[in-house]
């Protein structure tokens, strides 16, 4: 099958092996093969969750139009968010630089004030 189609599932439990999941969607697997992976998909939820959806697919063919859809849009949501971290990192420095230079005026004038009061 198409190697994007084996990305999404790269992160998945590595219990058992994508291409055998992606075999099993194909019917390729043998009957004792296919009742292991069916006992792996009790266990684990969102997996079954998407092998179902998968299966459920109506033209088997355009799964790797769906899949590349799928990898695109979810590498330019994690590129965007990534943007957006890093432009919140550059905006809060300065300010976490000014606080730390307002707070420590504070102390020395704190200590200062306490010093004079100590020794009229």
């Amino acid at each position: 099958m198409n190697r994007d189609l084996l990305n999404i599932l790269s992160n998945s439990n590595k219990d058992i092996d994508n291409q055998k999941l992606m075999d099993y969607l194909a019917g390729k697997l043998s009957e004792q093969e296919k009742h292991e992976v069916e006992r792996w998909m009790v266990d684990n939820d969102f997996d079954n969750e998407a092998m179902e959806g998968l299966q459920d697919f109506s033209a088997k063919k355009d799964i790797n139009n769906y899949v590349d859809q799928l990898n695109k849009e979810l590498n330019q949501y994690i590129k965007a968010k990534k943007q957006r971290r890093e432009r919140r990192k550059i905006q809060e420095q300065p300010w976490t630089y000014l606080a730390i230079f307002l707070i420590l005026i504070l102390i020395i004038l704190a200590y200062i004030v306490i010093k004079k009061l100590q020794h009229p």
